[in-house]
């Protein structure tokens, strides 16, 4: 890991989602976080991303824990669960509804795929073609009217009033400097369901404020989404983290590490007899 000059207000978090056992990769992530940390003299914290409740599993908490104290990390309690916290990410989404810029959408997967093979096309963004905006020019009377027959909707960002209302807007990536955010690189997200009152984006972007987390470490797969977040900070009057997005591990065929690897979760090669220090060269870490 390449140094990074920081200091004693340095704070930095590893947020894992309780899916699954933690992996080589999620050892790495980890210990760059914490170690920046540690050099600098600031805070590391862990946060448990637990918003999904049909996947998200209590034991795998537990394990979380567990294993990160086996690899000899240590951090700043109490640890934030993300289910504990609803309240906050529902004042984040009444403070964007209050200045108009969520609106209701009713879409089905299938009835966007549909509409864009309709119109031959859509932009696309990080992950694929963008929501095209059919709900988006619903009236005022026809979003109340869906929403009192109970139908199912989710609460989309406006982005192209979004990035109005922000302004330009850039963040501060460590190895690679300023970095230009386009707020509509992602279209209208959605920022909460009915099923999950809150999204990713919306609730990592309110906890790191709420945390004081001044270096976001990640892997370099989240790269693109600082797009959303950085708007997002802009448009909630939130103060803008550094970012560092580091390499993905991966194994001997290039594939990055997952879940679904079960051979190299560290319970397995905890239990298969490694020691902490084994997994250090095994993640391209010194001692």
């Amino acid at each position: 890991m390449s140094p990074i000059a920081e200091t004693e207000s340095t704070v930095t978090r590893f947020a894992p989602s309780p899916t699954g056992l933690l992996h080589l990769g999620h050892a790495y992530s980890a210990l760059f976080a914490q170690r920046i940390a540690t050099e600098a003299g600031g805070r590391f914290l862990l946060r448990i991303e637990d918003i999904d409740a049909g996947r998200c599993k209590p034991e795998f908490d537990a394990a979380i824990q567990e294993d990160l104290a086996w690899l000899g990390l240590a951090w700043e309690e109490p640890v934030r669960r993300q289910s504990e916290h609803m309240a906050d990410y529902r004042a984040a989404l009444d403070r964007l509804a209050a200045e108009s810029l969520l609106y209701p959408c009713f879409c089905t997967r299938k009835e966007i795929l549909t509409e864009i093979e309709r119109a031959g096309g859509a932009p696309q963004g990080p992950e694929g073609p963008l929501y095209p905006g059919t709900c988006r020019t619903l009236t005022a009377e026809e979003r109340r009217t869906r929403i009192a027959t109970g139908e199912a909707y989710a609460l989309r960002l406006d982005a192209a009033e979004a990035g109005r209302r922000a302004g330009p807007l850039s963040w501060d990536e460590i190895g690679r400097g300023p970095q230009v955010c386009d707020p509509l690189r992602h279209g209208d997200v959605v920022l909460a369901r009915k099923d999950v009152a809150t999204s990713y984006h919306l609730a990592v972007t309110t906890d790191d404020a709420l945390q004081g987390v001044t270096l976001v470490t990640r892997g370099e797969d989240l790269f693109e989404a600082t797009h959303v977040h950085r708007l997002l900070q802009a448009l909630l009057g939130l103060p803008a983290p550094r970012y560092r997005h580091h390499r993905l591990l991966t194994d001997e065929s290039g594939r990055r590490f997952a879940k679904r690897d079960q051979s190299l979760t560290l319970r397995a090669l905890r239990e298969a007899g490694h020691a902490p220090s084994d997994i250090l060269p095994m993640i391209g870490l010194d001692a």
